[in-house]
């Protein structure tokens, strides 16, 4: 009898190939976002989507603070059409930045999810900053 991790078969490796490419495409992780910033290849703008007073008290430094509920195109004006956006809120337990996501794709603008928002970022040990700036 099989295990219950085997008792499913794995997808065939060409599949799983295009599953993880396709999920790739629409997430990234704290640790490239850090990387790119740090090395100062970031060729993409990094949104908080959480309210003011959250992103003053703590985000990821050089991220730009635009709340979910605040993107509509006039906000995103200040962008090239071809910017890549990277969106992060709170954590796994809030969908501020799944909603950031939805509204920026909607409005014809490139996205990516960074998986673990703030949480994230601090499990990872990196430094936050802090104000309104």
């Amino acid at each position: 009898m099989p295990s219950p991790v085997a008792a499913i078969p794995a997808a065939a490796p060409e599949e799983a190939a295009a599953h993880f490419a396709r999920r790739l495409a629409f997430e990234t992780d704290c640790a490239d976002v850090h990387a790119a910033l740090r090395a100062g290849a970031a060729d993409f703008v990094l949104l908080d989507v959480r309210g003011p007073g959250a992103f003053a008290r703590s985000h990821v430094p050089g991220a730009v603070n635009l709340p979910h509920a605040r993107i509509d195109a006039a906000a995103l004006e200040a962008w090239p059409a071809e910017t890549l956006f990277v969106a992060y809120c709170a954590g796994p337990h809030c969908n501020g930045a799944d909603r950031a996501a939805l509204r920026l794709a909607r409005l014809g603008r490139r996205v990516k999810l960074m998986l673990g928002g703030m949480t994230g970022w601090a499990d990872e040990g990196f430094a936050f900053a802090e104000g309104a700036g």
